[in-house]
């Protein structure tokens, strides 16, 4: 019964699987054409299963909404015919709907709209991967078993009969042969059966033994500190042990740049969740990446780093590591790259209780004014004391201005407006932010690659060759002006930023990021901006409630 209940359960279920770490689903916000939208896709967390899709467009005269996916693997010539997606009753600009994921990996769903102000396309990078095994209710599975039971029963009795008194006139009365015969092949059918349900049962293990063997498991990665010459080194082991099994292969040789960085690492201290780093460290062997620790306070830390393969398909390592005191020392501390930043600001629950310096800032809320180390200040739009719904999508608005008021300029900072970073108090939480969505660029970039692409099935190249030559497009990128690394990624990732629009976003003081979050709980954002050719971090609160239990 334990393997009906399992495979039955696998077949049933459609639960959303998580993205970065904690956060379900996949936020999108940008133009589809002509169409402001906002788009929510929650993928299942089995595979095959069904994704819902939900639109929520600002423009009007939208008469339909096609959705499907295109797999990374299969790209544009082997994705199946689209599906509508409906509008909802007494929600105008709501749509929904559903499409199957029918392959394991990166993936993509593209999205298609029609309505009086012409077609629109956008393409939703998604993350598709079996991460849960259900069960059936107990009760269904005992019924189903007792079913099962009736249904051997009955066709022993059946075959039984067919030999005996299913050909005997009315009236007559079965010779003892005749029950011989009778139970002889009563027999021959109960073995009959028991072989077919055994061979069932060992067909049903294999493939549940091969299922377990796709169910996503996160890379793991050992985080430690070396004291180099008085200098904080981060360093971070990814473990391959057991690869062969789980078919990785050679991935950590075809990692792909997401803005011009090839891996974002995240450094924030538990439990106060009060100091705060954004670094890139390098790539110093295969399974290896190195970074300068900046000026942070020692304690213990959460470490979120960020990858994305040559498929899109984005993952975060996850672990915790110990800081030292800073040693005293007169040599300049070193920076790993020239966009490596870090900030101090109060704990959780005591606010305002933080020294102040240059790299510390004052925790903000909803509707207030925050300051920030320039001089400069953010107001984050919204009620002040607002709480937020989990699982509802929110544009999370912030303006910027200079010290006397006026509008700020925000200048592009790694080929993005802006970033954030999203932690809850107990770390369950992460996700990297960016204003056109919850998706990592470089996949986006990669699946749209892959559409245009009219390879049926994609071939991978040889992982030395290709490590080698994203080193010399890292090189590149070092030898270029802060200005001209700018322009450039922002060029590759089809974000420009011509007079005042930005990926059809009006490019102002105002920067938004669309975010649902998952659970309730508190809620720390970082928000990274860039002005006068310098990266600056505001640190915002945020309280949510689950709406489900009230």
């Amino acid at each position: 019964m334990r393997k009906l209940l399992f495979i039955v359960g696998l077949l049933l279920s459609a639960v959303a699987a998580q993205a970065h770490v904690g956060s379900s689903g996949v936020l999108f916000q940008g133009q589809a054409g002509p169409y402001k939208v906002l788009v929510n896709v929650q993928p299942p967390d089995v595979i095959p299963g069904t994704a819902q899709i939900s639109v929520y467009s600002e423009s009007e005269g939208i008469t339909s909404v096609q959705a499907r996916p295109i797999y990374f693997r299969s790209g544009d010539e082997g994705a199946p015919s689209p599906d509508d997606i409906v509008p909802v009753a007494g929600q105008p600009g709501q749509f929904q709907g559903i499409v199957w994921l029918m392959e394991w990996g990166s993936s993509s769903v593209q999205i298609e709209l029609d309505g009086k102000l012409g077609k629109g396309q956008l393409v939703v990078p998604i993350v598709a991967v079996s991460t849960a095994e259900r069960d059936m209710p107990a009760g269904l599975g005992w019924l189903l078993t007792g079913l099962g039971l009736f249904l051997v029963l009955l066709m022993v009795t059946a075959i039984g009969a067919s030999v005996s008194d299913g050909i005997m006139k009315p009236g007559q009365v079965l010779t003892a042969p005749q029950k011989r015969k009778r139970w002889m092949n009563m027999g021959i059918a109960t073995v009959v059966c028991a072989v077919i349900l055994y061979g069932g049962s060992s067909w049903w293990d294999s493939w549940a033994a091969d299922y377990r063997q796709w169910i996503y498991k996160p890379l793991q990665g050992t985080s430690k500190i070396i004291n180099e010459d008085g200098q904080r080194l981060f360093s971070l082991q990814i473990d391959t042990t057991g690869w062969a099994a789980r078919r990785r292969g050679s991935m950590l040789s075809t990692l792909v740049p997401d803005h011009g960085k090839l891996m974002h690492l995240f450094l924030v201290r538990t439990p106060g969740l009060d100091a705060f780093a954004h670094l890139h460290p390098e790539r110093r062997d295969s399974t290896t990446f190195q970074a300068y620790v900046p000026k942070l306070p020692p304690g213990k830390y959460l470490v979120y780093a960020d990858i994305v393969q040559l498929s899109g398909f984005a993952e975060t390592i996850v672990d915790t590591v110990e800081i030292p005191e800073l040693a005293a020392t007169t040599t300049a501390l070193k920076r790993t790259d020239e966009e490596d930043t870090y900030v101090v600001t109060d704990p959780l629950n005591n606010p305002k209780q933080v020294p102040l310096d240059e790299n510390v800032v004052v925790c903000g809320t909803p509707g207030t004014r925050t300051k920030l180390k320039d001089g400069s200040y953010v107001v984050w739009e919204g009620t002040s004391g607002n709480t937020f719904e989990a699982g509802k999508p929110y544009q999370l608005a912030f303006e910027v201005f200079n010290p006397d008021g006026t509008p700020a300029r925000l200048e592009p900072y790694l080929g993005m407006p802006g970033h954030a970073a999203i932690v809850r108090s107990d770390g369950s939480v992460y996700i990297h932010l960016h204003p056109v969505g919850t998706f990592a660029m470089a996949a986006e970039q990669t699946l749209k690659g892959r559409i245009a692409d009219t390879t049926r099935i994609y071939k991978r190249p040889n992982p030395q060759v290709f490590r080698d030559s994203i080193d010399r497009y890292l090189a590149r990128l070092k030898t270029m002006s802060s200005a001209e690394r700018e322009t450039f990624l922002m060029k590759e990732m089809g974000m420009e930023m011509k007079g005042s629009t930005h990926n059809g976003e009006e490019h102002t003081n105002r920067i938004t990021f669309p975010y649902s979050f998952p659970k309730d709980g508190q809620y720390r954002i970082f928000l990274q901006i860039k002005r006068n050719g310098q990266v600056i971090t505001g640190v915002f609160d945020a309280k949510v409630k689950d709406t489900t239990t009230l």
